[in-house]
């Protein structure tokens, strides 16, 4: 058995396609604001990426660039003003931020209803109790590209490698509204790979490379690995020994061109969200 790759790309692609075709007659377009602090390489390229999805898809856009020094007191006062600012409909704070700002403290500054991250507490207090909000961008990407599949999730043994407010703990809580059965594992994990084994869908979500072998993988299993990083010869490479998992599971993401498009594509499709919330549905 070789697994189909599930093309983040071309899904994302049909995504964004779906909003830039949904905003046409728009009086307003949906205004996404991105906060960028310090000269991190990757949110660099991250933000780069997003204002061209903006351009894409017929969204206004706003980059505010801040120096690496800048006091949290100045970082929550641009927030307030894109707060009460009828352009912008979404408000996100590019992660990590410098040692001396509280993330927390920041991205909680944020509207609930432009919290395009779905990082504030309330929007994770609303998918923790089952109501509707805004969702974290890669989380909701995956459970995309798991449905793409065609598989149903109800009633399948999920597991979630990895316990991050951003990905494992969200992950788990889609997973679990789609009726799944959930096992959450991390660092402390005993005997990973007997529990890995068992997983219908297996979503790895630790930032090491090529950790998940294929003696750790059910025969037939879905896979969708979040990881980013770069093996020992520099090329980029996920969670998962993609090379010999893909030849004994059924489904699985390749990094690059899985999870990352997906996350993008999310985002975009919050930002319309959280414009017809704000707006009343209307346009």
């Amino acid at each position: 058995m070789t697994a189909k790759i599930i093309d983040g790309k071309t899904i994302a692609q049909k995504i964004r396609e779906k909003i830039k075709n949904e905003i046409k007659e728009f009086k307003q377009k949906p205004g996404l604001a991105v906060i960028l602090v310090g000269n991190d390489e990757a949110s660099n390229i991250y933000v780069k990426n997003k204002e061209k999805d903006c351009q894409e898809i017929g969204f206004y856009s706003e980059i505010h660039k801040l120096p690496e020094d800048i006091s949290e007191e100045k970082i929550k006062e641009l927030i307030n003003k894109l707060n009460n600012s009828d352009k912008i409909h979404g408000i996100i704070v590019q992660l990590p931020l410098p040692n001396h700002i509280k993330e927390e403290t920041v991205i909680n500054t944020i509207l609930p209803e432009k919290d395009v991250d779905g990082f504030t507490y309330i929007n994770a207090g609303k998918l923790f109790t089952g109501n509707k909000g805004l969702l974290p961008c890669t989380p909701a990407g995956c459970i995309e590209l798991i449905k793409s599949t065609g598989v149903e999730i109800k009633g399948k043994e999920a597991v979630v490698i990895g316990r991050s407010n951003i990905v494992g703990k969200p992950m788990a809580m889609l997973l679990m509204q789609e009726h799944a059965t959930i096992t959450i594992c991390h660092s402390k994990t005993k005997n990973l790979k007997e529990i890995t084994k068992r997983a219908d869908i297996l979503v790895a979500a630790i930032g090491k490379p090529k950790m998940i072998t294929e003696d750790m993988v059910k025969d037939g299993a879905i896979i969708i690995d979040v990881g980013m990083n770069k093996d020992e010869n520099g090329k980029l490479c996920g969670d998962v020994d993609f090379e010999n998992v893909k030849e004994k599971v059924s489904y699985i993401t390749p990094v690059p061109g899985g999870v990352g498009p997906m996350t993008r594509a999310m985002l975009m499709k919050n930002t319309l969200t959280a414009y017809l919330n704000i707006n009343g549905g209307k346009n």
